[in-house]
């Protein structure tokens, strides 16, 4: 009966990150660029970090319990002949690379972040927002087969 409850927190998490991250890059972004305020987008991440993170903590968590649930013989993780393979390669893709673009924001454009390099900053969001829908496409596939 655990199952249930861990694919409900997985799903409330990917919730809060993937929505959290279209708020940002539909509701602020726009208003950021058009002002050339980085405040607009300070404004939003300092509410927003504080159930983000632990959201997408969350995900990383409850995903490798789900994957070692669903297969767990390791080896299948990484065999793209079968399904749950390809799933978790696009997840695990996912990660990484939410992971490199959030260590690259964090050190090396949000500590020079003014209006003059505003719009490399909205590259790293909209990336973001796109690898979250992807970790979204991923996990639906999971149950539907659609996509990969």
């Amino acid at each position: 009966m655990i199952i249930p409850f861990i694919i409900l927190i997985h799903i409330i998490a990917a919730t809060i990150w993937t929505g959290g991250h279209l708020v940002l890059a539909i509701g602020f972004l726009p208003k950021a660029l058009k002002n050339q305020d980085p405040g607009i987008i300070d404004f939003f991440e300092s509410s927003y970090e504080r159930i983000g993170i632990p959201a997408l903590f969350f995900q990383i968590i409850t995903g490798f319990y789900l994957v070692h649930y669903y297969a767990s013989d390791v080896s299948q993780w990484l065999n793209l002949d079968m399904h749950i393979g390809r799933i978790f390669v696009v997840k695990l893709s996912c990660l990484l690379v939410t992971i490199l673009l959030a260590a690259h924001a964090r050190f090396r454009v949000i500590p020079n972040l003014d209006k003059d390099n505003l719009r490399y900053l909205a590259a790293h969001i909209i990336a973001v927002t796109i690898v979250s829908v992807v970790f979204v496409i991923a996990g639906l596939n999971f149950r539907t087969g659609y996509f990969f």
